[in-house]
């Protein structure tokens, strides 16, 4: 190797350097960020979930090995929320997702005073959790809306808050109503990025609408579903401020609006038991990152 070779091949090697080193240089406040806010609160929440921690008279911890996750087990509470948040999912995810994909559908073929439609859809997006549990709360009540409109009709009333089996499936029409605008706008935005020359196309070839929507539209849109459902498994796995506000923090009735959050909520807040409170943290992060592989395979997320 010659010397001019060398030393070109040495000053590329300390460009290369200098490169990296300003890449890594501008990275330094989100490394920071990432590391304050996201990696070291994980590494704390494993070694809470290895102990158990005395929060009165001064903080304490005492190293209990896996304890709190074989108490996992044990718990009869822990499966009844990790039952009740399933069920959640598995009912207001699909409807959320097809309720979207109709009203993007609508508001893409033209229909007249869209923009207002567009608005009047995305009204329960912007409008406070709370505030809208509070108003659901009012409509589901023994005196409210729901059944004054029963009686109206000459219908029996019901007390739809005091059902075990009716009081989740309140709060899944109240997400599934307020939820579904937040997708149609993701939807919507990719149904505009659609070439028409192919439903020109399938025109010509005397495809009904309906075998546009199954043949051309879905198959197109499927790195958006599989980013929708991937969003919708992700919150709807971290349920709490409506079950909490609708059962009053203690996920009843009989414990039928219990959910994974709000127990781990009842576990440091109530119980003091931080440790408790971190494995059944990590065993809902397990459940969400296990969904989200499946529906990731299931969709073919890899190609997006």
């Amino acid at each position: 190797m010659s010397v001019f070779e060398l030393r070109k091949r040495r000053s590329r090697f300390r460009k290369n350097v200098t490169e990296d080193l300003a890449g890594y240089l501008f990275m330094t406040p989100a490394i920071l960020v990432l590391g304050a806010f996201v990696i070291l609160p994980i590494i704390y929440a494993v070694y809470l979930s290895l102990h158990r921690v005395q929060l009165l008279g001064g903080i304490e911890y005492q190293f209990i090995g896996l304890r709190n996750f074989t108490r996992l087990v044990e718990d009869d509470r822990v499966w009844i929320a990790l039952w009740n948040t399933v069920q959640y999912v598995a009912i207001v995810v699909p409807c959320q997702t097809i309720l979207a994909l109709i009203l993007a559908v609508t508001l893409n073929s033209g229909v007249r005073g869209k923009n207002w439609w567009r608005i009047l859809y995305f009204l329960p997006t912007v409008t406070s959790s709370a505030v809208l549990t509070l108003i659901f709360m009012w409509i589901y009540n023994a005196d409210g809306l729901l059944n004054d409109f029963l009686a109206f009709l000459g219908l029996p009333t019901y007390n739809w808050l005091g059902d075990p089996s009716v009081a989740l499936k309140g709060i899944m029409i109240m997400n599934i109503w307020s939820t579904a605008p937040f997708f149609m706008v993701i939807y919507l935005a990719a149904l505009q990025d659609i070439p028409q020359s192919l439903y020109e196309a399938a025109s010509l070839d005397g495809a009904s609408e309906w075998q546009k929507l199954i043949r051309i539209t879905v198959p197109i849109l499927k790195p958006v579903t599989f980013f929708v459902v991937a969003m919708g498994i992700i919150g709807t796995f971290q349920l709490f401020d409506q079950s909490y506000i609708f059962s009053g923090g203690t996920g009843g009735p009989n414990n039928a609006t219990l959910t994974v959050v709000l127990l781990i909520y009842q576990s440091v807040f109530r119980n003091l038991q931080m440790g408790y409170a971190a494995a059944i943290a990590f065993l809902l992060a397990g459940v969400i990152i296990t969904m989200t592989l499946i529906q990731r395979r299931f969709f073919g997320g890899e190609k997006m």
